[in-house]
């Protein structure tokens, strides 16, 4: 797939440029160097998917008054950043086709200016879903550890503050990196970023998982067998496995990316590695694909109303 600037700058950086034509006779020793050729329909067919799964997230949280409440709004916002990163997919994919094949024309300063809007959109879209993932996971945590104080913690006032400011700081972060996409400073703070967000997921959900197995051990030793409860408690731990586990499958080579970018540009196993970029990129576009099966579509009330939807539209 084509990229853009910045995106071009992250998957072969200059200077591994030139440590590639240092070390040509390392890099073609092994085939696995080459990388993986992704066709442009595999990310364009994704990036529908994804646009229309999380639409009807967002579009039955909207229709369902009894969706209105704090942790479906986080959902849903999740939601419209992972449409966010299907739009400016699709948006960078037509783009660049229709400028490669001819059909479109601009002035140089114009396709500058394009392509800073779309890799803004791209940068913000990526922060705002890896922020919302974040907060959803503080959000869950509250539940469970503070149920009968939640409506007083997580009011109404508190989580349009904290979505607002999301996305606040996800645009303002978004700006800086793309005027400066070439500093490792920026490359190194969004690498502090995902780290954060990473061990943050981490100690929160494995303290959700320490009380399911906590769970577990109380039923287990009473005489009775209450498997309707066990089942529940059970099937929250896996929940938190998965979460944890797509999370880290599908943003981790990413940001490994970016850490060899900072670290070893020049490296011929890291220049090995930059020619997966295109896999990394398909990742987290499959992330957006699964969150909604993760955090949304396991709700009764909202598949209840996914249907009407569904049925409504046709």
């Amino acid at each position: 797939m084509s990229t853009l600037a910045p995106l071009r700058l992250l998957r072969e950086p200059s200077n591994a440029s030139e440590g590639n034509q240092s070390n040509t006779t390392v890099g073609a020793s092994g085939g696995w160097c080459q990388g993986l050729d992704i066709p442009n329909e595999l990310f364009l067919a994704l990036g529908l998917v994804s646009l229309v799964e999380n639409l009807l997230v967002v579009a039955a949280i909207l229709k369902n008054r009894n969706l209105h409440s704090p942790t479906y709004y986080f959902i849903c916002c999740l939601a419209v950043s992972d449409m966010l990163v299907s739009i400016s997919n699709l948006a960078e994919m037509l783009f660049m086709l229709l400028l490669e094949h001819g059909m479109l024309v601009m002035r140089p300063s114009i396709v500058r200016h394009m392509d800073s809007v779309i890799d803004m959109l791209i940068c913000s879209s990526v922060v705002s879903s890896l922020s919302f993932l974040g907060v959803i996971a503080i959000d869950r945590y509250i539940t469970i550890f503070y149920a009968l104080r939640y409506h007083s913690i997580m009011t109404l006032q508190r989580a349009v503050v904290t979505m607002a400011s999301v996305w606040l700081a996800s645009t303002i972060s978004s700006t800086i990196l793309i005027i400066n996409f070439s500093s490792n400073t920026i490359l190194l703070c969004l690498i502090g970023f995902f780290l954060f967000m990473l061990v943050l997921m981490l100690v929160l959900y494995i303290h959700m998982f320490a009380l399911a197995r906590h769970h577990l051990h109380s039923i287990s030793s009473q005489q009775k067998p209450p498997t309707a409860h066990r089942g529940g408690s059970l099937k929250g731990a896996v929940t938190l496995t998965i979460l944890l586990g797509v999370f880290f499958i599908c943003w981790g080579p990413f940001f490994f990316h970016l850490i060899l970018v900072v670290t070893c540009p020049t490296n011929p196993f890291c220049t090995c590695f930059f020619s997966y970029f295109n896999l990394f990129l398909i990742l987290i576009i499959c992330n957006s694909v699964i969150d909604p099966l993760i955090y949304a579509f396991r709700s009764q009330e909202l598949r209840r109303t996914l249907r009407e939807v569904v049925t409504c539209s046709f």
